[in-house]
């Protein structure tokens, strides 16, 4: 996942860190590869630490949990400390947990090194965009996040096929550990590249939690948890099931997962052509066709080509729907971006959580369609909600354009109203009068009917009539 919160603290003018930048990509690379490396390796890490699949997969559950925790915390700890300390502490920690996790003697110790990256997942994605926004100018803040998230979309592509490949190779235990070099690397580029980043004047302190308060705002939200959970409810037993299923060779397991994250990339930079008008459609459409996917997996999963198709499918609009999501953020709340923000993270990080854990048990029980059942369901959920969000956006769009034309429909019925009335005694003049018009006289020039005071005293009137 690649939360983006907007930075709503002073940025005073300055000259570009394009070195602390890129050392933010580097961090961001190896951060996105760690979270999701267990994908890759779900199964000899089962094998080799004597558990389940199932059981293995919750690594995947265990990161998300503390990420959740951390990300509704950071900003308290973000307010007292130098930012470039804090990054440090977080690349240090990403760090010890691969060493850990890579050098695990039993399950629990295992658990503990994904529960620091899970720290460090939830606090790096926090605050990394506003870091990035501190690094440079003003016009350059857009470059300088498309650099940053050109870390998390190039692990995206070849994270899982690499530890593939690298388990095949060495084991998981060392694709695990290749993780930590580039995480030392981007420790001493940011040493020396960060300036030192003191906290700023405090923006307005909004209680994330409120913004559920406001109706759009929960319900999109509840349709982003729903997403996720589905999403990830497939996708994290996705390499046990290629190797039982499709009965695929781990180079041929390679070679899908690179096409899965290809076609991720790809679907990222394309979707921006359809979140104009169109973004709750998109948002609706998406998981329907995920929908589809995770059913044909459970029919069609016997078969190589099929399932090639499918997966890139997957990717396409799986990949992609994140940006969608954080665009409907930034109309929907436009001010308040960055504690909504961070309320995106958490609820992302327990849908991440919650669908791993939930796929992993059925999993366990029941085997494979009971997975993708609960993938399906899911998704359609979300689907609806969406569709529900786009038709209620719409009835508010529509009423003022209602009320607007109703509005200029008695304006126009008045304007006739005056123009034909007649002046008879007693009661002709005390008619115009009513509706704040006056006689026409041929004699005097003017327009016939012409409102001459009050006109919204004129409007109240008739509106009374009616």
């Amino acid at each position: 996942m690649n939360p983006n919160p907007s930075f709503t603290e002073a940025q005073p003018q300055r000259t570009a860190s394009w070195g602390a930048v890129v050392a933010l990509s580097l961090g961001a690379f190896a951060l996105v590869a760690s979270e999701f490396m267990p994908v890759s390796l779900l199964t000899p890490i089962a094998t080799d630490l004597h558990i389940s699949e199932g059981q293995a997969g919750q690594s995947i559950a265990v990161s998300g949990l503390f990420a959740l925790l951390t990300s509704l915390s950071i900003a308290s700890l973000a307010g007292r400390l130098d930012r470039k300390v804090l990054l440090l502490g977080l690349t240090l920690l990403m760090i010890v947990s691969g060493t850990i996790a890579a050098f695990a003697p039993n399950c629990p110790v295992f658990m503990v090194g994904r529960a620091f990256i899970g720290v460090a997942i939830g606090g790096f994605w926090s605050m990394s965009a506003a870091t990035a926004m501190r690094l440079v100018p003003e016009h350059d803040v857009p470059r300088a996040l498309a650099i940053v998230n050109g870390g998390n979309a190039l692990a995206t592509v070849i994270a899982a096929p690499l530890g593939s490949f690298l388990g095949s190779l060495v084991g998981w235990r060392w694709a695990f550990f290749a993780i930590v070099p580039v995480a030392a690397i981007a420790f001493c580029w940011k040493l020396v590249s960060l300036p030192r980043m003191p906290p700023a004047v405090e923006a307005r302190s909004v209680n994330p939690f409120g913004l559920l308060k406001q109706p759009p705002v929960a319900l999109g939200l509840a349709a982003v948890s729903l997403f996720f959970m589905g999403q990830f409810a497939l996708f994290t037993y996705l390499r046990p099931f290629l190797e039982t299923v499709t009965h695929v060779s781990p180079a041929t397991l390679s070679v899908l997962l690179l096409v899965l994250g290809v076609s991720g990339f790809a679907g990222t930079a394309l979707i921006g052509r359809f979140l104009g008008e169109g973004l709750l459609t998109t948002l609706a459409v998406i998981p329907a066709v995920m929908v589809v996917i995770s059913v044909a997996l459970a029919l069609f999963g016997a078969s190589l080509d099929v399932t090639t198709f499918l997966l890139a499918a997957w990717g396409l609009v799986a990949t992609a729907a994140p940006v969608g999501w954080w665009t409907w953020l930034a109309r929907t709340l436009p001010h308040d971006a960055e504690a909504g923000g961070g309320l995106m993270v958490a609820i992302v990080q327990l849908a991440i959580t919650l669908g791993a854990t939930l796929g992993g048990i059925l999993l366990d029980r029941s085997g494979y369609p009971a997975t993708f059942a609960l993938s399906a369901v899911l998704l359609a959920a979300a689907s609806v909600l969406a569709l529900w969000m786009r038709r209620l956006e719409f009835r508010h769009r529509t009423l003022p354009e209602a009320h607007a034309t109703r509005q200029h429909q008695r304006h126009a019925g008045l304007s006739r109203r005056g123009a034909g009335a007649q002046l008879h005694p007693g009661s002709g003049q005390a008619r115009h009068l009513a509706v704040g018009t006056e006689p026409h006289d041929p004699g005097a020039g003017g327009t016939p009917g012409c409102a001459v005071a009050h006109p919204y005293d004129a409007q109240r009137l008739a509106d009374r009539r009616r």
